[in-house]
């Protein structure tokens, strides 16, 4: 049982990350136990996301999905540092549990 052990273990860069231990092969393909949590809780509507608003331009603009609310709020850091690099003004964040229909949505585009 050990070699069988190793031999799973044998091209996972890191066996104590969380990551690596939860990594299953699947037809010669590594498949990722938490990737497919994630994408079975947005498939049911139950995954988080983060929702970022802005006055200028204005839009809304949607980040994830994200298995756990935790992930969302370390993340949705540099998604805010992006936006204001690139000079979006009135950045308003949430992090819930949706599906969205569009990633970005510019109501500027919609007044017209």
């Amino acid at each position: 049982m050990q070699f069988l052990v190793l031999e799973f273990f044998k091209d996972t860069s890191n066996i104590s990350d969380r990551r690596s231990s939860s990594t299953r092969i699947l037809n010669n393909k590594y498949m990722n136990i938490d990737t497919i949590w994630t994408s079975t809780l947005n498939l049911l509507g139950r995954a988080w996301w983060i929702e970022i608003l802005t006055e200028q331009p204005r839009c809304t603009y949607y980040f994830g999905p994200f298995a756990y609310a935790g992930e969302a709020e370390v993340a949705m850091t540099g998604y805010v540092e992006d936006l204001q690099s690139e000079l979006a003004q009135g950045i308003q964040t949430h992090v819930k549990r949706c599906k969205p229909d569009q990633l970005t949505i510019d109501y500027a585009i919609d007044e017209m």
